[in-house]
């Protein structure tokens, strides 16, 4: 079995667990105050393993499955046996860090909390547009692919607006610095992805 479809088998029976025993969802649950007054930084990566619901958790596991094998195989081919658990260090990784301008942002507020896998997955798509800028990326109900590099740049720009309104109840942050994360640690784990990256997106013809 696949180091991805192990996360996402682990992530759906803790997210169940969660929604039938209220003490782990409110004790994994992210929520800055208690993180921060009462010293409870794995919440950064428990909550990153709920999800509210049923829709919430199969929209992150289904974007999490198409692009996660994606970089599972490029860390395979990179690092060999070790490649799996790479992986599993920059999924982690990638929720931990996602969360920390939630953290920062609402520290002050005990009423404020958020849970899911979006800020690691994020860092899985796009680690993954690094490697395939011009590869379509098809959005429920649009029927039409978006090259990579263009979803990519659409999706940072209402991330980053979304946020900045501080409206609903989707944490936008997590979203953005997820893939900001994803972006950035790849090019440290593999510099030529960058110069690959650019050189496909110089070749790209609208028609």
């Amino acid at each position: 079995m696949s180091v991805t479809i192990l996360i996402i088998v682990l992530t759906a029976g803790l997210s169940v667990w969660a929604w039938n025993n209220a003490s782990i969802m409110y004790g994994w649950i992210m929520n800055p105050y208690d993180v921060v007054n009462k010293n409870q930084y794995y919440r950064l990566l428990t909550s990153g393993f709920l999800h509210a619901d049923w829709g919430h958790l199969i929209f992150n596991m289904i974007t999490l499955y198409a692009f996660g094998g994606v970089i599972e195989y490029m860390f395979g081919e990179l690092f060999g046996p070790l490649g799996g658990l790479y992986l599993i260090c920059f999924y982690l990784a990638g929720i931990i860090v996602s969360d920390i301008p939630t953290l920062l942002k609402h520290r002050t507020d005990r009423n404020y909390s958020s849970l899911g896998a979006s800020g690691g997955v994020s860092s899985i798509v796009f680690a993954a547009i690094l490697f395939s800028p011009l590869q379509k990326i098809y959005i429920f109900f649009i029927p039409i692919g978006i090259p990579g590099f263009i979803f990519g740049g659409m999706y940072l720009a209402y991330s980053y607006y979304e946020a900045r309104q501080n409206r609903g109840n989707v944490n936008h942050d997590a979203h953005f610095y997820g893939a900001l994360f994803g972006v950035v640690c790849m090019i440290l784990i593999y510099p030529p992805v960058l110069p690959q990256f650019i050189d496909q997106i110089a070749s790209w013809r609208l028609f």
